[in-house]
């Protein structure tokens, strides 16, 4: 007759089973991402939100939304891409925006395209790439972010720079099959404006993360592309922001982003 511990056997076998399903579901509510001194990595089990919000100071409805997207930065997560882009369209109506640009106005037309929108507006917001609403609702866009942040992305993108004098090289790494757009925009952490006219005369502005360097290119696998950094930022803090979009619907699916040094 042979005699086995039966009792101590199962509890070693449930213990076990125990142990790799706690693991399991540990590792499962945690996106892995790898940041190493020069590389960020966002990896495609890894929830994010790419807010894009497209405001003016000559607009007296943005303030509210810069304030809203401000609120965001303070949650400090690492996951959330803020862009803030300042269009051209309200220079005209007695207030100049220094920041604004023709090609964030462009930018915006091209989303209102894509989103089947008949015109495009100030404060809006788009949260990756594909749901768009008004800047200042808090709810929305806290609703969106929350479910960029439950969802996985479909792409992994690695970025890396280098820095010499005015010029920053950033090399990416995109694991993607197909041909994707990749954006790079080099991104100024914060600034405040006295606004002398407009809608917005008399009042002092906060910015967070303005895009002052945008450029877009098709890319696959690994390249490199360069920024020139303006001369009235020079001794600044600045962010690299970069993040691939699908070219048939400019759906987001991959960021990253890194702090250049001064």
């Amino acid at each position: 007759m042979i005699i086995t511990n039966q009792p101590l056997q199962m509890k070693k076998i449930f213990f076990t089973a125990a142990l790799i399903a706690f693991l399991t579901v540990m590792y499962a509510g945690y996106g892995l991402k790898v940041v190493n001194k020069n590389l960020v990595t966002v990896k495609s089990d890894s929830g994010f939100a790419v807010v894009e919000l497209f405001t003016s100071e000559g607009c007296s409805s943005c303030p509210p939304a810069d304030k809203a997207v401000a609120n965001l930065l303070s949650k400090n997560n690492d996951n959330i891409y803020i862009l803030s882009y300042h269009v051209d369209y309200w220079n005209r109506l007695g207030w100049k925006d220094i920041f604004s640009k023709a090609e964030f106005s462009e930018r915006q037309k091209r989303y209102a395209s894509h989103l089947s929108l008949e015109s495009v507006y100030t404060p809006q917001v788009i949260v990756n790439g594909s749901t768009e609403f008004v800047g200042s609702d808090e709810n929305k866009l806290n609703t969106s972010i929350s479910n960029g942040l439950k969802n996985k992305g479909n792409s992994d993108l690695s970025i890396s720079s280098s820095k010499a004098n005015n010029i920053v090289t950033i090399f990416y790494d995109i694991n993607e099959q197909n041909i994707v757009i990749l954006n790079i925009a080099l991104v100024q952490p914060e600034a405040t404006s006295s606004v002398k006219r407009g809608e917005n005369g008399g009042k002092v502005l906060h910015h967070i993360n303005i895009v002052r360097e945008f450029k877009t290119v098709d890319a696959k696998g690994k390249g490199r592309i360069s920024i020139e950094i303006p001369n009235e930022l020079s001794g600044t803090m600045l962010e690299l922001i970069a993040f691939t979009q699908a070219k048939n619907n400019f759906h987001i699916l991959g960021a990253a982003k890194k702090v250049l040094p001064i």
